[in-house]
């Protein structure tokens, strides 16, 4: 395991620097590559945004968040998921591009929703502070994507899941985190069991 601060990454974060992003991560993919690792995760959803600029440089294969998403999602027979995660995220492509590729539909949160979950995660969740207007804001949030067509949504922040969960939300929870950590246990295991 290796992490540059949280900080080091919101820099880049907040000037847009996806570049500067990939290159904090190129220098963890290095080093964790020295020292043996196979394959490398990442679980925080919104920095996946950096993979192009990581994968073609990367010493060894990274494990997507969203990827091992979408195929849980598949498995379980969803097909319209709701997005939650960081603005950073949600704006982005990361989830919607591979849904898409396995035929899933999505829906975003509204801008005003976007900005306010953002603040809830960077202001409150990374802090260790949980505020019962923060579970009924992300309720209300599901509850409407729900209303749009939503079968399940996605957590799509590594924090959520502090807050969220098959017994409060409108809607079935896909935990990215959680379920990137098991692909990646999978992952080890076979590889373990695999021949040399």
């Amino acid at each position: 395991m290796h992490t540059h601060s949280l900080a080091a990454y919101v820099k880049c974060l907040d000037r847009n620097d996806w570049q500067g992003v990939g290159e904090l991560m190129l220098t963890s993919a290095n080093k964790l590559a020295q020292i043996g690792a196979d394959f490398l995760i990442c679980p925080d959803n919104t920095i996946h945004n950096a993979l192009p600029y990581v994968q073609s440089k990367s010493p060894v294969p990274w494990l997507h968040i969203a990827e091992v998403v979408a195929a849980r999602a598949v498995e379980l027979g969803f097909s319209q998921l709701g997005l939650t995660g960081t603005r950073w995220l949600v704006d982005s492509n990361v989830y919607p591009q591979k849904l898409e590729a396995r035929g899933l539909k999505y829906v975003r949160p509204s801008s005003a929703e976007r900005d306010e979950l953002n603040r809830i995660i960077m202001d409150e969740l990374v802090y260790g502070v949980f505020k019962p207007e923060a579970v009924e804001f992300h309720q209300r949030v599901i509850g409407r994507m729900k209303d749009q067509g939503c079968d399940a949504v996605v957590l799509g922040c590594t924090e959520i899941p502090l807050i969220m969960d098959n017994t409060n939300s409108p809607l079935p929870t896909l935990d990215s985190t959680r379920l990137l950590a098991r692909a990646a246990l999978r992952r080890a295991v076979h590889s373990a069991d695999s021949p040399a």
